[in-house]
Order: structure tokens, then sequence, then C-alpha cells
């Protein structure tokens, strides 16, 4: 057995039970022993993450070291996530509740400072700052487009992040190629590239060509990656719900193949594993699981068995292991996610996995913000069926050691697993490059 597999055996065997040590003492031990600067950030919150992500993993002061010189040095690209969300202002928001407002209101104003206060106020955006500083990332897979399918409900996420980025262009772009996202990163900037959580359809169905023209339209708005389903079935194929698990449909291999004709990626995270293998099996551009888990480890609706995975790879694709502990299995922890890593990468080659969080990091300012913001009206139940009974459980310490802006920790994590520097770099944010790269010029 080579060195990588000795050290690779040696981090999964030792790390595999660490989770039920969470105490602060055994944190203050690891930052006094382990690379100082970064275990006692300024910021409580990302300083607490660090420690738990460090006493869960468990690495030497030199992997500790290496992993920040890696992290320090790489285009680090977020697969599928979430730009740092702010506080919303309480008083703003006390004063549409006086005003009887709908559910849709305080969704819709909620949202829209989650995604953009940073812009108006000063604190907010201080903070912003500082979670992309410690997360050390170049530029994310922004979900700049609402569950669903209705172009006016997709633009809503879009237009919130486009206006972020037009107001805040010293600090972050809105990328439309990757060579925007290269050129960020050498200048010390930060980057979103946008995704959408849905292919856009009228629902007319006056013709197909006419149904799929709004895919072009997003993509001219910046989309660069769609969602095939969102969890349950659509025109397009089943979701990852859907018990059936039918597959693609007739018209949904018709949308495959105008995504790769215009130049969007096409993304099966929400997909059924049969919607998925033939995605793969009718695309001819890579396409990809931008936030997903592998089944072989843990069965979860949200992960991808091997032969799905394997298709994916064929494409040229990447697998975007994510950090939702329900998805993971086990502790749900940051070790057991860098199982999950090790997986793709041994099977199927360091090509064709990269990291898609699903997660993001919150103001410290969100509680006290809501408490200022007083009690909202009571409205119907929701409708849950989009998220099975049992597919989502709450498991606070393990989502805590995955924190947004414990990414130099994912790094640190491949270190010890022994993986060179350039297998690191490609999980890192080279696969979502070359797939961006390839999509966008092959359509050309």
């Amino acid at each position: 057995m080579n060195s990588s597999a000795l050290s690779r055996r040696s981090f999964l065997n030792r790390s595999g039970t660490a989770a039920a040590i969470f105490s602060a003492p055994r944190f203050n031990i690891l930052a006094r022993n382990y690379a100082d600067e970064f275990s006692n950030h300024p910021n409580e919150v990302i300083r607490r993450a660090r420690s738990l992500g460090l006493s869960i993993l468990k690495p030497s002061k030199k992997e500790i070291e290496r992993g920040l010189e890696i992290h320090r040095e790489s285009l680090v690209f977020d697969s599928y996530g979430f730009a740092p969300r702010c506080a919303i202002d309480g008083k703003r928001m006390a004063q549409l509740l006086q005003q009887n407002p709908t559910e849709v209101e305080i969704q819709d104003l909620r949202e829209d400072m989650g995604m953009t206060h940073c812009v108006t106020n000063e604190v907010e955006r201080k903070e912003f700052q500082q979670a992309w500083e410690a997360a050390g990332v170049t530029c994310i897979f922004q979900n700049a487009g609402e569950e669903g399918q209705a172009p006016m409900r997709l633009i809503k996420r879009l237009a919130r992040f486009t206006y972020l980025t037009d107001m805040m262009k010293d600090f972050i772009i809105k990328a439309a190629t990757p060579d925007e996202v290269e050129g960020a990163h050498k200048a010390g900037k930060r980057a979103l590239y946008l995704t959408g959580n849905g292919v856009p359809l009228t629902q007319d169905w006056i013709s197909v060509p006419d149904e799929l023209r709004y895919i072009r339209i997003f993509y001219q708005l910046g989309i660069r990656m769609m969602h095939m389903t969102y969890n349950r079935r659509n025109m397009i194929g089943d979701g990852c719900a859907e018990p059936a698990n039918a597959g693609l449909s007739d018209f949904g291999k018709t949308v495959v193949k105008e995504l790769n004709r215009v130049g969007v990626i096409a993304d099966i995270a929400h997909s059924g594993w049969q919607t998925s293998l033939e995605t793969a099996q009718t695309s001819e551009r890579p396409m990809v699981a931008s936030h997903s888990t592998c089944a072989a480890l843990y069965k979860h609706i949200r992960s991808k068995p091997d032969n799905v995975i394997k298709s994916i790879a064929d494409t040229g694709g990447y697998l975007g292991v994510c950090c939702i502990p329900s998805f993971l299995g086990g502790n749900g922890d940051i070790a057991v996610m860098m199982k999950h890593i090790d997986h793709i990468k041994t099977k199927f080659g360091a090509d064709h996995v990269a990291i898609g969080t699903d997660v993001a990091y919150q103001s410290r300012n969100a509680s006290a913000q809501r408490k200022l913001a007083g009690s909202r009206p009571r409205f119907r139940k929701q409708w849950r069926s989009l998220w099975p009974v049992g597919s989502l459980v709450p498991k606070p310490h393990a989502s805590i050691s995955m924190s947004w802006t414990n990414w130099p920790l994912f790094t640190i994590g491949m270190v010890q697993m022994g993986y060179s520097d350039s297998d690191i770099r490609k999980i890192l944010g080279g696969n979502v490059m070359r797939v961006s790269r390839a999509v966008l010029e092959e359509a050309r």
C-alpha cells in the first residue's frame, strides 16, 4: 500500500467517531497548540466552527499549515452554495407586519434583505466580507433562482444577486465566464457564477421550441447551470423524492439538448436516480450533480448510486459533495463528508469530485433583528411534500463542523488523506472551472 493510501486509511480510522467530543476546554487546547491565528478568529461564530472541525479531524500542526497554504493559493469554487446571508432590518420588517401583509410579501422582504442588506448597512457589509475572507472562497455557483419553473418566480433571486454585485463591484462581481472568475481570483476579489433551481418554462405548451425559449433568455441574464427537477416530478422528469423513479421524459430529452446547445450545465442534484442516469446518457456535454452525496456510503433521496456517478463521470462531469448532515449519514459531520469525497476520488478519479456546500454563513445579528421585528402572523401550514418526512433531520454539531467558513478545513482534511496538491486543487475548484469552460466553449 502506498503512503497516500496509508495516510487516507489512518485519517478515516481516527476521525470516524470524533463527533462526540464537543467541549470548550478541548477547543482551547487545539487553539493554543495548532495554528493560533487560524483557530483564534475574532468572530466567535467562525472560531467555534473551526474549533469543532479541528476537534473532529485532529490534524497535526504540519497538516494544518500545509492545508492553509494550499487553500490560500488555490482558486476555490463552491460547486453549489449561497453567499453569506445578512440579518434583516428588524424595524423595516416590523413596519411591514403592521400593514397586514400576505405571506408572500413577508417572505419576499425577508429574502431580499437577507441577500442585499450588506449593500446599504455597513455592519452587515463588514460581516459579509469577513465571512468570505474566512472561507477563502473565490467563487460560489450561487443559487439565483427559486425552486420551480415559472420565469417570473425564477427571476427574483437573479435580480437580487445582480443588484448585490452591481453595487459592490469593488469586492464581488457577477461572473459570466470562467475567465472572469479567474480574473477575480487574481485581483483578490470574490465572484458569483449563477445557477437556477429550475429550467424556466412558461408551460403554455404552444410548441416545444416555445417552451424552451426562456433557457437562452436566462442564459443571457447570466444563468450558467439549471436543475432538471426539484425533488418532485415535473414535465422534464422525476425528482429524487418521487417513489416511482420514472426517469426523463421525451420532453426532458429535448431540454437536455437545448441546455447543451445554449451552453448551460444540466444539474441533476435534486433529480431521481433514473432521471439522473438518463440525463447523463442524453447529454453531449459534461453535466453534474452539483450538491449531493454517495448512496454507496449512505442511501438517501439526495444521494447518487455508483452507476449514476459513473455516468456523470463519463460525460466529464463531477459530483459536488454537500455539507448537509442528513444526506451524509452516520454522525453527518466533516469527517463523514471527507469519506464521501474519498469514495468518489478512489472509485472514479479526482477529476470527478467537487464540493458543493449547499450551506450559508448567517450574520450574527440575525437573531436580534428578528426579535426587533416582532412576531409574524400565523399562516396556513406550508405545503411540505417537496421534502418527504424524515429526509431532513437537524444535527447542529455536525452542521457547525461543516460551516461555510470552514472551507479551509476541507483542504486540511484532503491533506490528511494524502491527496496530491494537484488533486486537491481540482477538487477545490479546478473541476468546476474545467466543466464550466467546456460547456460554454463547446456550445459556441
